[in-house]
């Protein structure tokens, strides 16, 4: 039986993120006049300081759009790249086979401003000062803090009173962890984001844009960090401390990238993804795989409807280790690991059993090369600040990444997963206030891979937005914070409202459920072959069934799984929004 609470419905905009403050200023933007662009940015600047633990000014933000002036999608890629002096060769030669997941060495070109900007820019009305006024106002005044942000403090309060001092000086005040439910105020934050503003100088809107990314890629902003990674050896979690790769330089010739979207067609909907930069096509082959099946006839609460999903999750994701790469410098074969043919024949893997192996498909021309030693790395976790930890061992929520989704009165939409520049896996830059994304430990150092370490080259991310064309017109936008699972609960969701009837919140209400059988992107890369964890209101009849199907499976506590947000308009104007009561953050509004 699932829950009947109503999704937040509308015909002038809605919105829903993780994070109540993220959807009431969202909707302020759209009151006053603007469109779901400058909603979205103005949404994500709020982000920075109202979860800071999830995501910062100098982390990643992939963002699909779509313009409904154009009736077009677009992918804004708002995932760096890495700097000119990363290489397989060049960790190697400090003796490294894994790129630590925190401090200095993993970080690459800090996507998340230039994708807020170029969305504004190109398709938003605002000017870039207004946008910004909401979370300039938090960081100078103070925001309450969510109970996680000094948890996370607190975890990582000892390396940085031993190891990083300037996140200490931001984080620490008087030497403290903040209190949950108190004013935390980001001074350092508001004079940078104040500073970006008195050089955004321009004679056009789009002008004073261009500025405000110049001084942030191409002047003190890029300098400050480039002084910093090339002046400081801090320690990170391979238990050394290490000098920065990053550069002013590696800054300078980077911009956020406008790319088309990746989709597949089900059962009379599209799925949109970015590319292959991201995991994105994973949940578009799981779809594919799961075209094969009768999905309808299941139980979404059953046994069988989890055990479907959970190995042809398995399948996709191993293709996903053995195939995906930055497309600018690999050649990534999407278009047979999409297609008809390729997944009936791997849907021919799926069984009444669970496999314990990691089976990437064989393609002609590629090595499908994958690693299968990553279980023996679980000795390696533990070191504070790594990670992206939205599901602990047991399904134990905790956090990593956002999410919003925004759809106007004129019937644009944003779908946007912000996330990196956490608080607890680098140091802060003080002249800043703010610290650096560590993307970077999603390369792999062994050379020849798709995913491998190369100048200039974005890490293989996990960040995964989603957007769905119904019958050709733009229906739905939705995504998750998760890591690895981001790409495991949406289809979760999407399935049980297409195929059961469910509204947005009764199927972000239900359990969910995830497997952590491939390798993590996060280090120490570790894999755990067969393990599942559902969460605790399925309960033990369902535990035993997949026990007895072979399932290394655990029960999860109750509201354990997934983060998940979405907003939806119908053909009749009609437009509903809903997001996760798990964690009590996320939140959605309309009118």
């Amino acid at each position: 039986m699932f829950t009947t609470r109503p999704e937040i419905a509308g015909t002038f905009g809605v919105v829903g993120s993780t994070h109540w403050l993220a959807s009431a200023t969202a909707m302020a933007v759209l009151e006053r006049g603007g469109n779901a662009f400058d909603a979205g940015a103005a949404a994500g600047f709020v982000l920075n300081v109202a979860e800071p633990h999830l995501n910062g000014p100098a982390g990643d933000a992939p963002i699909i759009i779509h313009d409904a002036k154009a009736n077009r999608q677009h992918v804004i890629c708002g995932q760096g790249v890495s700097p000119d002096a990363m290489s397989c060769a060049s960790m190697a030669a400090l003796g490294l086979d894994l790129i630590p997941g925190t401090g200095l060495l993993p970080a690459t070109v800090p996507g998340a401003f230039d994708a807020w900007a170029t969305m504004l820019r190109n398709w938003g009305t605002w000017e870039l000062a207004d946008v910004m006024e909401f979370a300039i106002g938090y960081a100078t005044n103070g925001i309450h803090l969510v109970p996680r942000v000094p948890a996370t403090i607190t975890n990582v309060k000892p390396l940085f009173e031993q190891e990083w001092p300037s996140s200490a000086a931001v984080w620490l005040p008087g030497g403290n962890v903040p209190e949950a439910g108190k004013l935390f105020r980001r001074p350092a934050l508001a004079a940078f984001w104040q500073r970006l503003l008195k050089e955004a100088v321009g004679s056009s809107r789009e002008a004073r844009i261009d500025a405000a990314r110049n001084a942030f890629y191409r002047g003190f902003a890029a300098e400050a960090i480039g002084r910093f990674y090339a002046t400081h050896e801090l320690m990170d979690s391979s238990g050394r401390r290490h000098r920065g790769q990053l550069t002013a330089d590696d800054m300078a010739r980077w911009a956020a990238p406008i790319e088309d979207p990746v989709g597949v067609d089900y059962h009379g909907h599209t799925l949109l993804k970015c590319g292959p930069w991201s995991q994105g096509p994973a949940f578009l082959q799981q779809l594919a795989l799961l075209k094969g099946f009768d999905i309808a006839a299941m139980d979404t609460m059953g046994a069988e409807f989890i055990h479907t999903v959970i190995e042809c999750s398995k399948l996709a994701f191993a293709d996903r280790e053995a195939y995906y790469g930055d497309p600018d410098f690999v050649q990534v074969p999407l278009g047979t690991l999409l297609s008809e043919s390729y997944n009936a024949e791997r849907r021919k893997l799926v069984t009444d059993r669970a496999s314990l192996d990691l089976r990437p498909g064989q393609i002609p021309g590629f090595n499908a090369i994958v690693d299968h030693n990553a279980e023996s790395r679980l000795s390696l976790l533990g070191a504070p600040g790594v990670g992206e930890p939205t599901v602990a061992r047991m399904g134990v929520s905790g956090g990593d990444t956002c999410h919003v989704d925004v759809i106007d009165r004129w019937g644009n939409m944003v779908s946007a997963t912000p996330s990196g520049g956490w608080l607890q896996s680098s140091p802060v830059i003080p002249e800043l206030g703010f610290p650096i994304s560590t993307r970077g430990q999603m390369f792999w150092t062994t050379p020849g891979l798709p995913n491998s370490a190369a100048p200039r080259k974005r890490p293989r991310t996990t960040l995964s937005p989603s957007l769905v064309l119904r019958e050709g017109r733009a229906w739905m936008s939705f995504g998750t914070p998760g890591g690895e699972q981001q790409d495991q609960w949406q289809p979760v969701m999407l399935l049980r409202m297409l195929h059961h009837g469910m509204n947005i919140q009764q199927s972000i209400d239900l359990p969910n459920f995830h497997t952590e059988h491939w390798p993590s992107s996060f280090w120490p890369r570790v894999a755990r072959p067969g393990k599942v964890v559902i969460e605790g209101q399925y309960g033990a009849a369902v535990l035993q069934a997949l026990l007895d199907r072979g399932h290394r499976a655990e029960l999860g506590p109750d509201w354990s799984e997934g983060r998940l947000s979405a907003a939806r308009l119908e053909a009749d104007g009609q437009m509903f929004a809903g997001a996760n009561p798990r964690g009590m953050q996320g939140y959605a509004v309309g009118r």
